[in-house]
C-alpha cells in the first residue's frame, strides 16, 4: 500500500459564484426576500436570537475593554495596514466587525431554518458583512494616509471618480484604468489575417514562428461572451505565440458581438458556424483532420459539434478535443443556484428576448456582486476612498471588454442548466441531431482550475466523465482565467494529475500527484502526438479560395 500524497485541505466547491448564476442574473429581490424571511424566523424564535443577542454583547464588551477575540484571515488583505492591529481604535472596531460575523454565522448554523435556507441566509449575509466592513469607509487608514499625503486632493479625485462611475459604468467602481490598452496595439498583437468570415464569426489564421509545423492544425474556439484575445494578451502570456513556436498551425475564433437582430442565434447556429470553420481550416491546411480547444461556453459548443458529427459519421474529420474549465455536466452545488428556480430562469429568459440579447456588463455585475471584496470593494478603496486610478491589467482589461449573447443562445444555456442534458444519451438535440457524449471516442485532455468559482473543478471532472476516448484530467493551481492563462514562465504555476479517472472527483483529487509548472508543456507534448507528420513550414496566409481578407485581430473583435 502507497503513501497518499499530503493535502492541507479538500477544495470545496464554489459556494459564491459560477457561471449559472451569471447567465440566470442574480435578482435584488431574491436577496431582499431571503432577509425578510431570516428576520421573519428571528422574531418567531425570541429566545433563539436573544441567545445569540447576549452572546455578541459580552463579546462586544471585551471588545471595549481591548481584547483581542478574533485573529484576522491572513488572506483578507483589507486589513494589512498595521494600524489595525497597533491602533486601539482601529483595533476595537475591527474586533467588533469580526464578532459580528461570527455570532451572526452561529445564528444561521443554529437555527432550524431548512438547509436551503440557511444556505441563502448565508450567501445574503456574506454580501452583507462584505459591504459594512469598517475598510469601507474614510476612516480606513489608507485613506487618511492618502488624503494627508495628497493635501486633500485624494478626496477631489475619489468624488471625480465616483461622479463619472455612476454616469458611466453603471455606478461599479472601474476595475482598469479605460484607456490603458488597445486592441491590435497593446493586446491581441500576434501577426495574423481573417481568412475567413461569416455572420457569426471571422476566422483568424496566424502566421508561422517554427521552422516545421505540424500537419494537423489546432482551431481554438473561445466563450462566446468574451472576446478571444485572451488567448494572445501579450507575447509574455500569449497561448497563440506559444503554439506557434512550437510548430501548431493555429487558428483561432473571433465571435461577432451580436445585437437585436441576431436573438435568434441559438446553439445550434453557433454549432453550424464552427463546424464551418472547422472545414475552412481543413481546406487551407489540406488537413483531413483538426485538432479542436474550446473554453468555457467554447468547449460545450465543440462538444457539441462532435455530437453532432458523430450522429452524421462525420466524427473522423476531428483529431482530438482540448476543453478548458468547461461544463458538459451542469450539475453545481453551490448557495448561488439555490435563487435559480424556475420562475427565476424564464424570467431571465423573457428579459433577454424582450431586449433581444444579454448584455456583457449584466453579466459582469453578477459575478463582481458575486466576489465583491476582490471585484467591488478594493476598487472602492483604492478609487473613491484613495482617488487613485484603477491598475493597468490587461487581463483586467479584456475581462471588462464584454460581449453580448443571443436571446436564443441564452435560453439554450438556461436550459442546459436546468436540464443537465448531456449527462444522458439524447438529453441535448443540436442541428436536428440527439448528442451521445459517451459515443465521441476523440481523445480528450481537460483543464480545471482549483480555485475557479465560474465552473467549479468538481464538475468540470464529472464532464470528463461524460466523453468517450481516452480521456485526460488536469487540475491546474488556479482560478477561471489563470487556469486558461498558464505560460511556462510563471514560477507558481503547478497542477495535479491522476492516470485513474475515478466516479468521485474528491477519490481522484485524494490520489492524483502534484506536478511543478504549466499544464501548457503537458499539453504541447499530448497535442503533438495528435497533430500528424511535420512539413516544411508554409509562411502564407490562407489559400486560393480563402485569402487574407484583413489583418488580425480583424474587425469583429473592435466592436463594443
Amino acid at each position: 500500500m502507497r503513501d497518499k500524497p499530503a493535502r492541507e485541505s479538500l477544495p470545496t466547491p464554489a459556494k459564491f459564484i459560477n457561471a449559472q448564476s451569471a447567465i440566470t442574473g442574480l435578482r435584488g429581490r431574491d436577496l431582499v426576500s431571503t432577509l425578510r424571511s431570516v428576520a421573519a424566523h428571528g422574531l418567531r424564535h425570541p429566545v433563539h436570537t436573544a441567545r445569540h443577542a447576549l452572546k455578541l454583547g459580552g463579546q462586544l464588551g471585551r471588545v471595549l475593554l481591548g481584547d483581542t477575540l478574533h485573529p484576522t484571515n491572513p488572506q483578507d488583505r483589507r486589513f494589512d495596514d498595521p494600524a489595525w492591529s497597533l491602533n486601539p481604535f482601529y483595533r476595537r472596531s475591527l474586533q467588533a466587525y469580526l464578532s459580528w460575523q461570527k455570532q451572526v454565522k452561529s445564528w444561521i448554523d443554529e437555527s432550524n431554518m431548512s438547509p436551503d435556507d440557511r444556505a441563502r441566509a448565508h450567501f445574503a449575509f456574506a454580501l452583507l458583512n462584505d459591504a459594512v466592513s469598517p475598510s469601507n469607509s474614510l476612516l480606513n487608514p489608507l485613506a487618511i494616509k492618502e488624503i494627508f499625503n495628497s493635501g486633500g486632493n485624494s478626496l477631489v479625485r475619489g468624488i471625480g471618480h465616483l461622479v463619472d462611475d455612476l454616469l458611466h459604468n453603471d455606478g461599479l467602481p472601474r476595475q482598469v484604468t479605460r484607456h490603458a490598452f488597445e486592441v491590435g496595439k497593446t493586446v491581441a498583437t500576434t501577426t495574423g489575417a481573417v481568412v475567413f468570415r461569416n455572420e457569426l464569426l471571422e476566422l483568424i489564421q496566424y502566421k508561422p514562428m517554427s521552422e516545421k509545423q505540424y500537419s494537423k492544425p489546432l482551431l481554438v474556439v473561445p466563450p462566446q461572451i468574451n472576446k478571444y484575445y485572451i488567448f494572445d494578451l501579450s507575447p509574455h502570456n500569449s497561448f497563440v505565440q506559444f503554439a506557434l513556436k512550437n510548430g501548431l498551425q493555429t487558428f483561432v475564433i473571433s465571435w461577432r458581438n451580436p445585437d437585436i437582430r441576431h436573438r435568434e442565434w441559438g446553439l445550434s447556429t453557433y454549432v453550424e458556424a464552427v463546424e464551418e470553420a472547422m472545414n475552412v481550416c481543413r481546406a487551407i491546411t489540406g488537413a483531413r483532420e483538426v485538432n479542436l480547444m474550446g473554453a468555457c461556453a467554447g468547449g460545450l459548443t465543440i462538444a457539441a459539434l462532435q455530437g453532432h458529427l458523430q450522429a452524421k459519421r462525420q466524427l473522423r474529420r476531428v483529431s482530438s478535443a482540448t476543453y478548458l474549465v468547461s461544463l458538459l455536466d451542469s450539475q453545481l452545488d453551490s448557495p448561488a443556484t439555490l435563487f435559480a428556480d424556475d420562475q427565476t430562469l424564464e424570467a431571465a429568459k423573457r428579459r433577454s428576448y424582450q431586449k433581444g440579447v444579454l448584455d456583457g456588463r449584466d453579466m459582469a455585475k453578477v459575478f463582481a456582486w458575486m466576489r465583491p471584496n476582490d471585484l467591488i470593494w478594493s476598487y472602492f478603496v483604492n478609487n473613491y476612498l484613495m482617488g487613485k486610478e484603477p491598475p493597468a491589467f490587461d487581463i483586467l482589461y479584456w475581462n471588462n471588454d464584454n460581449t453580448r449573447l443571443p436571446a436564443a443562445l441564452h435560453g439554450d444555456l438556461l436550459d442546459f442548466f436546468k436540464h443537465n442534458p448531456l449527462s444522458h444519451p439524447g438529453g441535448l438535440e443540436v442541428c436536428g441531431t440527439a448528442i451521445d457524449l459517451q459515443k465521441v471516442t476523440v481523445d480528450s485532455f481537460s483543464v480545471a482550475g482549483i480555485n475557479d468559482h465560474i465552473t467549479p473543478w468538481d464538475a468540470v471532472y464529472r464532464s470528463t466523465l461524460l466523453l468517450g476516448g481516452e480521456r485526460r484530467f488536469v487540475l491546474s493551481n488556479s482560478g477561471h482565467v489563470q487556469s486558461i492563462l498558464n505560460p511556462p514562465n510563471n514560477p507558481k504555476a503547478n497542477y495535479l494529475e491522476g492516470a485513474k479517472l475515478s466516479s468521485d472527483p474528491r477519490a481522484w483529487y485524494y490520489d492524483a500527484k502534484p506536478v511543478d509548472g504549466s499544464w501548457w508543456t503537458q499539453w504541447l507534448g499530448w497535442i503533438q502526438e495528435r497533430s500528424g507528420a511535420k512539413k516544411e513550414t508554409h509562411m502564407a496566409l490562407g489559400n486560393q479560395d480563402f485569402p487574407p481578407m484583413e489583418a488580425a485581430p480583424g474587425t469583429y473583435v473592435r466592436v463594443r
